[in-house]
């Protein structure tokens, strides 16, 4: 079981090749920081992509030495962004990393259907937390990209993330499906998307995880609060993952984790045909390099390239 974001680090084989990060816009001080610092654990070999008298100046200034790294200058954040993406899609790196740059900017170049890096699937985030009240990692999805998910995105987003859990390690992650109460209430649509969701788990139509809802969110990772409404359930109290009703419950969420109870948070996108570190811009370095540790474990179960 997993309950530190550090442990991570013990899942890259001793023998791990280091992955191939692309860093788009280089120019950007914490991500340039967490890049160095994963390159020097020996968990990427960066490439950077950007204004090169912008990065070198600020690598200067903060002390860090760059020189040995493969650099490739382009003229705006939008071009770097294009190099990027068309070398993960050229199979040349395993992960890319967003710098200074626009989030629409980048998933317009994600999302391209020349040299894209769309696989079929939903594109969603996953965010990974360690809570210290809480006795092991929990993941929270989406909280950034998909805004108001139906039953079938729904679907997609659950089933991307119990992706990212197996590749983990945890065979049978237990999901939540998050809602304001944990009865269903023909009023609310997340309940009733919470039980078809629970229903088509049991049914073998969703697979991999043990998936219960609607829950809310106290009984999905309290005991006390699951044995003091009764309810019988498999993961409340134990929950691996908690699935957003929407972006904006997830969104609230992730931050109130981050600068409420000061957790420690590693995420990306998932669904491209790599992995995609996409951090928010109010994100600590060391949220940044956890990200980083994260994309390369879960690259590591990619095709090999």
């Amino acid at each position: 079981m997993l309950t530190k974001l550090s442990q991570l680090r013990e899942l890259i084989d001793h023998d791990h090749k280091p992955k191939k990060l692309v860093l788009a816009a280089s120019e950007d001080a914490h991500s340039l920081n967490a890049v160095v610092n994963a390159a020097e654990q020996k968990i990427i070999r960066p490439v950077l992509v950007g204004d090169k008298e912008k990065t070198y100046g600020m690598a200067e200034i903060l002390n860090l030495d760059i020189s040995k790294f493969e650099f490739i200058e382009s003229k705006s954040p939008v071009e770097s962004v294009t190099i990027a993406v068309k070398m993960v899609h050229d199979g040349n790196v395993d992960v890319l990393m967003k710098g200074k740059v626009g989030t629409s900017d980048m998933l317009r170049s994600i999302l391209n259907k020349e040299y894209g890096l769309r696989t079929g699937k939903l594109l969603s985030h996953f965010a990974y937390f360690e809570v210290e009240t809480y006795h092991k990692l929990i993941a929270v999805t989406d909280v950034a990209m998909n805004i108001a998910p139906n039953l079938e995105e729904k679907i997609a987003i659950l089933n991307n993330a119990v992706q990212v859990l197996n590749n983990l390690g945890i065979e049978k992650p237990k999901v939540a499906v998050l809602g304001a109460v944990e009865k269903v209430n023909t009023d609310m649509n997340a309940t009733l998307d919470a039980a078809l969701l629970s229903k088509m788990n049991q049914r073998d139509q969703i697979l991999n995880c043990i998936v219960d809802g609607p829950l809310a969110f106290d009984n999905a990772v309290s005991f006390e609060s699951a044995k003091h409404k009764e309810i019988k359930s498999d993961v409340a109290g134990d929950t691996d993952l908690l699935l957003m009703p929407d972006i904006e419950v997830g969104n609230v969420l992730y931050k109130s984790l981050v600068f409420f109870a000061k957790a420690r948070v590693a995420s990306m996108i998932v669904g491209a045909s790599a992995p995609i570190v996409l951090t928010s811009r109010s994100d600590s370095e060391q949220a940044k390099f956890d990200s980083i540790l994260l994309a390369a474990v879960v690259a590591k179960n990619h095709k090999k390239r």
